[in-house]
């Protein structure tokens, strides 16, 4: 299964479980570490729970073996380390704390500037 196909699933398998504003972050330019991060709000500790294990079951199942997982135990906020994908599910309150997609998005124009700047 390539990166792509992947994405795919995880997507869908977040939409599947009620997985509420999922965002797809394209961090190939930005990240040694990852190329993909997928940001999405369960609304309870069970959800997070749930939505992380069923992303680790089906890419299990499709042959893709999780690097790691870490959080799912608390709930408030999961990781799924995917290797060239990193999955990230985050209670609302969590998620508007940390704002990980303004994070990046703001990386992303701070990158642009000084390579221009360069």
């Amino acid at each position: 299964m390539n990166t792509e196909q992947l994405l795919i699933l995880v997507e869908k398998v977040l939409d599947e479980k009620k997985a509420k504003d999922i965002k797809i972050l394209d961090v190939r330019h930005l990240s040694s570490i990852t190329d993909f991060m997928i940001v999405a709000s369960g609304n309870t500790d069970r959800q997070v729970n749930a939505l992380t294990q069923h992303v680790i079951q089906q890419a299990k199942i499709h042959g893709h073996q999780p690097l790691g997982e870490e959080g799912s135990q608390v709930g408030e906020w999961a990781l799924v380390d995917l290797g060239d994908i990193i999955v990230h599910v985050m209670q609302p309150r969590i998620r508007d704390f940390y704002q990980l997609e303004k994070l990046w998005n703001d990386m992303d124009k701070e990158t642009l500037f000084q390579s221009a700047a360069g």
